[in-house]
């Protein structure tokens, strides 16, 4: 069968299957933000799914047909996208989206419909009750993402730290995250601000952390709009350390903070450090040829980690789909189950952000070997150890 070229449809979608493709092809709905606020984030998923693509696009002499749809950072939008990718396109499996909200609906589509979800952005949906959910996600969980950097903070000698971040699900999960660390001995939080991902100005809430005089503060926003915050604290005079999570990887970010953000410590996947690395790494072999494709199909390096995240997820496809064609047939929903089952079978998945291992009693399934801390030093991100 000829080979389909990549193309991405607005929210109607547009098929990269041709109208002959065969009926045994698997077919998977990818859903990013190509527009809108979370669209700094989600280029780089796409960038990410389009390395993966090049990596591998058939499993066992079995082509894989791929559909991209733009929810434009719409969590609302995202379910439409997710219902037609299950109703009218027939997916086997879905994979998105690039904000914790829109990636919650995906997952909610998911269970609803039993199809299969790769997450690549934070979930916090409850467990289904009474069966197996029918997703998983490819990130960091948030709580170890924050307990990471928490106990940098305090190796460093700080006792309290201000927080502000979005007003939104993912901004719950860091806060949250930052409270259990608290609980565990790490830095006091001095504060709990919050912004909406729209906002042009955080001038009060910047102030209200400022008088609480902490240590330093934790960012708990994303992407470009994570560096907001940052440089309205800098402006109204405050001299400590900045600090936060993977969201903050973004080229974007590096760009609108500029010097106001240097010095930056975020926890991270290795992916983004790769060539940084010892060799025994689980992912430098895995991590160096994710760069190498990246770098081919998007003429540019990627030094970010979101593209990481829709990478892995596929990896984790990748090989589910080998145990399932043995059992169904694709476009099947024998075969959804079975790729279901066969991703929370499969062990010691390595991929470039971690060592995955899932079951159907948590949505993650990383452990401590995938972060790392990086340092912003002169716009770029520096390993340490």
């Amino acid at each position: 069968m000829r080979k389909l070229a990549l193309s991405i449809g607005a929210l109607a979608g547009l098929s990269l299957a041709a109208t002959a493709a065969q009926a045994a092809d698997i077919t998977v709905g990818f859903v990013t933000s190509l527009s809108g606020p979370a669209s700094s984030i989600g280029v780089n998923y796409d960038k990410g799914m389009k390395a993966a693509y090049a990596y591998q696009s058939s499993v066992g002499g079995t082509h894989i047909n791929l559909i991209k749809l733009d929810d434009g950072s719409d969590p609302s939008a995202t379910t439409q996208a997710a219902r037609k990718l299950v109703q009218e396109d027939h997916v086997d499996i879905m994979i998105g989206t690039s904000s914790a909200p829109g990636t919650n609906a995906m997952l909610a589509v998911a269970n609803e419909l039993k199809v299969p979800f790769i997450g690549i952005s934070p979930v916090n949906l409850p467990i289904p009750t009474g069966g197996q959910p029918w997703g998983i996600a490819t990130p960091q969980t948030p709580a170890l993402m924050v307990k990471v950097i928490a106990d940098r903070m305090k190796r460093e000698g700080i006792k309290s730290a201000g927080y502000i971040g979005f007003s939104d699900s993912w901004g719950d999960l860091v806060y949250n995250g930052a409270k259990a660390a608290e609980n565990d001995g790490d830095p006091t939080l001095t504060t709990n601000e919050r912004y909406a991902r729209t906002d042009t100005s955080v001038t009060p809430q910047a102030l209200k952390v400022i008088t609480t005089h902490p240590d330093a503060v934790l960012d708990g926003g994303s992407a470009t709009q994570a560096a907001l915050p940052l440089l309205e604290l800098r402006k109204l005079g405050f001299k400590g350390p900045f600090f936060g999570t993977p969201a903050l990887l973004n080229r974007d970010f590096i760009r609108i903070g500029g010097a106001a953000i240097d010095g930056v410590e975020v926890s991270a996947g290795p992916v983004l450090v790769t060539d940084q690395l010892p060799d025994s790494h689980f992912s430098k072999k895995i991590g160096t040829e994710f760069h190498q494709v990246f770098k081919k199909v998007n003429d540019t390096e990627a030094d970010d980690g979101f593209s990481g995240y829709a990478f892995d997820g596929w990896v984790i496809f990748l090989k589910a789909a080998a145990v399932a064609l043995k059992q169904a047939a694709p476009g099947t929903q024998e075969f959804r189950q079975a790729l279901m089952d066969a991703i929370y079978a499969n062990k010691d998945i390595a991929g470039v952000h971690a060592v995955y291992n899932f079951s159907p009693k948590s949505y993650y399934g990383v452990d401590q070997r995938s972060l790392i801390v990086v340092k912003l030093v002169n716009g770029g991100w520096v390993y340490q150890p």
